[in-house]
């Protein structure tokens, strides 16, 4: 009988587990990305709720068949564009058929019918069909009565066999008609209501290669007209916002185009698989989160094993509540959003067949309460995604940071940290409502958690005012000291440097290391004493590195925040490779070149006329390291231009050093330069091979060892 009783009570824990609902199974992983690139899991924003079969809309008896669009209105009708089955499916807001619009009589009296519409648009009293197989736009009302038909444009802008097919569009607040054409390349067709073609706009960027743009100059007008129009850059979709903005997304920009954007994180939209054009069809969108808005960032799977690779394909945008708006992802079965600057505020989906996973995602669209509707074209069908109580508090969050109700937003955003600590977004938000609070400081703190180098160099710039404010009168004076202490010094070696070209006898050291400042600015005659003369010494060219070597070693840990927001370390070693390494292979390369090409310089010659070419660097990265913890994030310009003139100055140094100790012309100068270039590279390869081989020897000879230990 206890034997009984266990099994029972087993077989009733185990029907319990398994007898869960589907949707109570985790489906998909909820995340967003940070800075460096890796998946932060997120609690869910949208949870799943149900499937919408044909069966539960009422369509027993002609189901759904290959839908490619939907939408709703402003009383949360849903429009499904029916491809398969020619129509388009109005249900109520309890996704209930409402009626369908399939055939009408036409505005000649003749009875017509969709075929094939792919896209749909509804605006307050207006339904419009891109009948995409009869090549027109169809306008029914709200009843799903025949208004008219808009025929295809007529234009000399477009190719002479050119084929027209609406797939979707979008209209303005002044009836102006925006469409995409599947096989429409010079953008999207901006039409009246009549139908009259106003313009192309948002025309994708083509990228051509050099022998491409080489060929063309070779090719007819025609050969050129058809290659241009070979370059698949359309757009698949489209919508507008309540602001007038068209967002449009396309997939056919080349992967390796959109990966570089990736992860160059690029600000631009020239490449972007989705984009936001005002009415004049400038790209406007604001990129200002840390990768920008092209769905997966995770190009290589890492994140999970057997995970889809390459980059997203787009093929749909919908517009959220408060500025939001999503794509979705046809590769992956996933939903990205974003907010209006561009950062990402989740990402979620996967494929499979459970409750709020796809089997093929072809569009999306929001209701009034911010639920959303996902079309799958394959099970016929779309999934309710409901908000959750965390995706509500992060778009009242939103919602009250563009009311300007910073306070309340703080609160909403510590809201969001409680639940989830990974979210950048959060960070930034609370810092921006500190700024806009007028702390400043504490503003920092936020920012410096989120990295948003934009906002904390927009605190920063108020603490700096307030700053200079209170020491308005000191500054100025600071500044005087340091002109005149930096004249004084330069005064002070171009004395000693002229005493010491006169006295003769051997120089001190102090008068070695100072005869840098006079052969700076006097590269010819100065590297000519430096030789011939002995002013300068093996003794302070070292120095020089090694100084070199702790200047580099402090721009590394002392630039400021801006410049290193991830608190990087590096270490003197690292720093003392990385200039060692270069310095000693242009002394050899250059040593054993002109050794055979008759140059005068010695191995000693060339290192002295090195080292003493590195005082530029010492002089000016110095003050711009130092300027770096005071600057703007617009400012460090500035500092790089300091760097970059720096090292400038000390390769013409290097070059002319070169030419006078070796006694060499411009021309023989500089084909040798380009001769020890050659021999670096050479002496690098050949280094890299030795060690590998003497690995590769060590390697086998321990297993040799190991072997005769193991027999013995």
């Amino acid at each position: 009988m206890k034997k009984l009783i266990s099994v029972f009570a087993i077989f009733f824990v185990l029907v319990t587990v398994l007898a869960l609902p589907t949707g109570a199974a985790k489906t998909y992983q909820t995340y967003t990305y940070s800075i460096d690139g890796f998946a932060l899991h997120s609690p869910d924003a949208y949870t799943p709720i149900k499937n919408v079969s044909s069966t539960d809309m009422g369509l027993e008896e002609l189901a759904l068949d290959t839908p490619r669009d939907i939408v709703v209105d402003e009383k949360d009708n849903v429009y499904i564009a029916d491809t398969g089955n020619s129509r388009i499916v109005v249900l109520d807001r309890y996704f209930k058929f409402k009626f369908e619009i399939m055939e009408f009589i036409n505005d000649q009296g003749i009875n017509d019918k969709l075929n094939k519409p792919q896209g749909v648009f509804v605006t307050a009293d207006t339904i419009f069909v891109c009948d995409t197989d009869q090549n027109r736009i169809v306008t029914f009302d709200k009843e799903g009565n025949f208004i008219k038909i808009i025929p295809q444009p007529k234009s000399s802008l477009f190719d002479e066999n050119a084929v027209y097919k609406p797939v979707a569009m979008a209209v303005d607040d002044y009836n102006r008609l925006y469409v995409v054409s599947s096989t429409t390349y010079q953008g999207i067709i901006v039409m009246s209501e009549d139908g009259g073609f106003i313009r192309f706009v948002g025309a994708q960027k083509v990228a051509i290669s050099a022998w491409d743009r080489i060929w063309r100059m070779f090719q007819t007008k025609e050969q050129r007209e058809l290659s241009v129009a070979n370059i698949s850059t359309e757009f698949n979709n489209i919508t507008i916002d309540e602001k007038g903005f068209i967002y449009v997304t396309t997939n056919t920009i080349s992967d390796s185009k959109v990966r570089s954007a990736i992860t160059g994180k690029s600000k631009s939209g020239d490449y972007a698989p989705v984009k936001m054009l005002n009415q004049s069809g400038d790209e406007v969108m604001a990129r200002n989160g840390f990768w920008p808005p092209a769905g997966e960032i995770d190009l290589s799977g890492r994140a999970s094993e057997g995970a889809t690779t390459g980059v997203s394909s787009i093929i749909d945008v919908a517009i959220g509540p408060e500025h939001t708006w999503s794509i979705i992802d046809e590769k992956r079965q996933k939903i990205f959003t974003y907010d209006d600057n561009g950062n990402l505020l989740f990402a979620f989906g996967d494929k499979g067949s459970l409750l709020g996973n796809l089997s093929s995602i072809e569009g999306l669209t929001y209701m009034s309460d911010g639920t959303l509707l996902v079309l799958d074209k394959v099970d016929d069908n779309f999934t309710v995604f409901q908000r959750t109580e965390y995706g509500d508090i992060l778009i009242n969050a939103i919602a009250n940071q563009n009311n300007r109700q910073y306070d309340l937003a703080k609160q909403d955003w510590e809201e969001i940290l409680k639940r989830n600590s990974n979210f950048d977004a959060a960070y930034i938000g609370i810092g921006d409502a500190l700024y806009r609070n007028g702390q400043y400081e504490e503003a920092l703190v936020y920012y410096e958690a989120a990295y948003d180098t934009q906002g904390w160099s927009d605190a920063y710039k108020e603490i700096r005012k307030e700053w200079i404010a209170r020491y308005v009168l000191l500054i100025p004076v600071i500044v005087v000291v340091l002109i005149l202490a930096v004249s004084l010094f330069f005064k002070k070696a171009a004395k000693v440097n002229k005493r010491a070209a006169t006295a003769g006898g051997k120089r001190t050291f102090g008068e070695e290391l100072l005869y840098a400042f006079h052969l700076i600015f006097h590269p010819f005659d100065g590297f000519w004493d430096l030789k011939h003369e002995k002013r300068g010494s093996l003794r302070a060219a070292i120095v020089y590195v090694v100084i070199t070597v702790v200047v580099f070693f402090y721009q590394a840990i002392g630039s400021g925040y801006l410049v290193n927001p991830h608190g990087s370390y590096t270490t003197i070693f690292a720093q003392a490779m990385s200039v060692l390494v270069p310095l000693f292979l242009w002394v050899v390369a250059n040593w054993c070149l002109t050794t055979l090409f008759e140059g005068e310089g010695s191995f000693k010659d060339i290192f002295i006329a090195c080292g003493y070419s590195l005082v530029p660097l010492i002089l000016l990265v110095v003050p711009s390291t130092i300027y770096t913890n005071v600057a703007l994030l617009e400012e460090l310009d500035i500092t790089d231009l300091i760097v970059t003139v720096g090292f400038i100055w000390t390769v013409l140094l290097i070059f002319v050093g070169m030419m006078v100790t070796h006694d060499y012309t411009l021309s023989k100068n500089f084909i040798t330069t380009l001769g020890t270039i050659v021999a670096m590279v050479f002496i690098m390869f050949v280094a890299i091979l030795f060690t590998t081989l003497v690995g590769k020897i060590v390697s086998f000879i321990t297993n040799i060892v190991v072997e005769i230990s193991y027999r013995m």
